[in-house]
């Protein structure tokens, strides 16, 4: 730096010093943001959306969930949990406009409705690389459309009576497996004073699990997925047929009284404290039972033993939205999900059963049942909402819990749906 007229020499040396102190502050600066671009740049954030908000399931999910963090300290996981019914609402609200990057949903048809619609991401490539196809074979053609996959099946579940045994022990009885078995069970816990079956319908969906019980006993599931599909009327005389056996239950009582006002987590209650003495639900409902409670489990009665024994087994599923952000960690995600060891812990943790046949299956006496009942069926339904188009299912539950409330609007109701048919498949 050169002295000019009237600086003094320790006036430029001070000057030097700035200068210096100006070039460091400076670099010190830009290794600074370096350091906070690269940061970011090696940690990505994962956003699920999640509809696992009752408390067992929350925490089975918020431990797994944990796990993946723990092997994947560079993706930052934010989990939003919705309760069931506001979560159906808002999903595809989500889709369409600002996904997050993994969804929860369900198999069959309600996966391929968002399909369809080029919502959902195609993950064949997982489900190649990862031996996906042998490990879940037997759920795999509900995860699939045209060949293609679209998501990770996590979990699935048998639904059948669950009943208390205390009542049952008390007046005598065995597990009916016949329905006129059936029939003589209700009356007899009626006659007792009890309550034979409880139902919350305030949440339409309970309804279908009875509607979808009666067809496949009544009918099979041929007929059922052709229902379900919308190549049969409503007002088919077979159809009616499933009613006239709903209606033997509706018209003798055995419903608890105002079912319509309770939602199903509800309904468990008249169950659990001895009011009420069978509940038909999926196996969801047995982390309520408290423990050392006596409750059991049979399959629903058959009523033509000529008709193949078919079952309800849905199945709950991890996707990728199309317009997710943050893909290549959704896939990781879905990966980890579809492991079976994974598969056996969160299972555990649910009491339920794991999709990955590589997975271990609990020694609890409700999933023991449930995998004996459901390798032996002759076939399997994913659940009525799960199998037709949401906008029949819609209507389909509205008219069912109708009927369970007013039996003799049949013919209207079933006309009704006639006409949701024709527009919803035409």
């Amino acid at each position: 730096m050169a002295l000019k007229r009237g600086q003094a020499p320790h006036f430029v040396k001070q000057q030097v010093e700035k200068d210096e102190a100006m070039k460091l502050r400076k670099l010190l600066t830009a290794s600074a943001i370096g350091a906070v671009m690269m940061a970011q740049a090696s940690a990505s954030t994962l956003v699920i959306n999640s509809n696992q908000s009752d408390p067992a399931p929350r925490a089975a999910w918020g431990e797994l969930i944990n796990d993946f963090r723990a092997e994947n300290p560079d993706i930052t996981v934010r989990v939003n949990e919705y309760d069931h019914e506001g979560y159906k609402s808002a999903i595809r609200n989500w889709l369409v406009t600002s996904p997050p990057d993994v969804v929860f949903w369900f198999a069959g048809e309600r996966m391929k409705y968002f399909v369809d619609r080029g919502l959902i991401e195609d993950v064949s490539d997982v489900w190649d690389n990862n031996n996906l196809h042998q490990d879940f074979a037997s759920t795999r053609s509900s995860m699939s459309v045209d060949g293609k996959q679209y998501g990770v099946p996590a979990t699935y579940y048998q639904w059948g009576m669950y009943y208390n045994a205390d009542i049952f022990n008390e007046l005598g009885l065995s597990e009916p497996r016949t329905w006129e078995e059936f029939m003589s069970v209700n009356e007899t816990i009626k006659n007792a004073g009890y309550t034979p079956i409880t139902i919350g319908t305030r949440f339409l969906w309970t309804t279908a699990g009875w509607f979808d019980y009666l067809n496949l006993r009544v009918n099979g599931l041929d007929f059922h997925i052709d229902l379900m599909d919308g190549n049969v009327p409503y007002t088919d005389e077979r159809v009616r047929k499933v009613f006239e056996y709903w209606q033997q239950l509706v018209d003798n009582d055995y419903f608890i009284a105002n079912h319509a006002s309770y939602s199903w987590q509800e309904a468990q209650a008249p169950l659990l404290n001895g009011q009420a003495a069978m509940y038909l639900m999926g196996n969801f409902l047995t982390p309520s039972f408290p423990e050392g409670s006596n409750f059991d489990f049979f399959q629903f009665p058959i009523i033509d033993p000529s008709i193949g024994v078919y079952e309800d087994a849905p199945t709950d599923t991890v996707h990728i939205p199309a317009r997710a952000r943050n893909k290549d960690e959704a896939r990781r995600f879905l990966e980890f999900v579809a492991r079976p060891e994974v598969q056996t812990k969160l299972n555990l943790a649910l009491n339920q059963l794991p999709t990955n046949a590589r997975s271990e299956v609990g020694d609890d006496k409700f999933l023991q049942q449930g995998l004996q009942m459901l390798s032996n069926a002759d076939g399997t339904a994913q659940f009525y909402d799960r199998d037709t188009d949401p906008g029949m299912a819609a209507e389909g539950m509205k008219g069912f819990q109708e009927f369970m409330v007013n039996p003799d609007r049949l013919d209207r109701i079933l006309a009704d749906l006639e006409r949701v048919r024709q527009r919803t498949f035409r």
